[in-house]
């Protein structure tokens, strides 16, 4: 059997950090996630899927993701009911997030939302398991978002018919 789902979208709102009775974390938040076709306007629509995380994870998504963040899911597909306040029965589908990569790097946070987050990644045990900070003299030869490491600078590229795949 295999239950797996890969997203990347924006932020909903900001997400909702709660904690059980027993003290444990969980943060809820809702994805807005492109569909690869336009409609007959010519428009693209979007799905929201509401994403939970737990733990550690939970924690780093409420204090590092806001509204409109650029975010990538890595989880399973998760279905529970419970009763209303009527009495009615309510179903839900959601994404248990197993992985969440934060997108954006940190500049392009702050200046469209306020955040101040990297391009990082934490697993579900909450470390960081990659990312940079722009600005942090520490981190030797990263390139930015906004620079092409591919342009053409002049040189002639010296490449061997050895280095090509074809």
């Amino acid at each position: 059997m295999m239950n797996r789902v890969v997203l990347v979208g924006r932020l909903t709102k900001d997400p909702d950090l709660r904690y059980t009775p027993n003290g444990v974390p969980v943060a809820n938040f809702t994805l807005a996630v492109n569909r690869t076709f336009t409609n007959q306007q010519g428009e693209r629509e979007a799905d929201f899927i509401f994403c939970v995380a737990w733990r550690r994870q939970a924690e780093n998504i409420a204090n590092y993701l806001k509204k409109g963040s650029l975010a990538g899911v890595d989880g399973r597909l998760q279905t529970r009911s419970y009763d209303d306040q009527d009495g009615k029965r309510v179903y839900i589908t959601e994404v248990v997030a197993d992985n969440v990569q934060f997108l954006e790097p940190r500049s392009a946070a702050s200046q469209d939302r306020g955040g101040d987050f990297g391009g990082s990644s934490f697993d579900g045990s909450g470390q960081r398991s990659q990312g940079s900070s722009y600005g942090d003299q520490r981190n030797q030869g990263y390139t930015r978002t906004d620079e092409d490491p591919f342009s053409n600078d002049g040189q002639p590229i010296d490449i061997s018919d050895d280095d090509l795949p074809f």
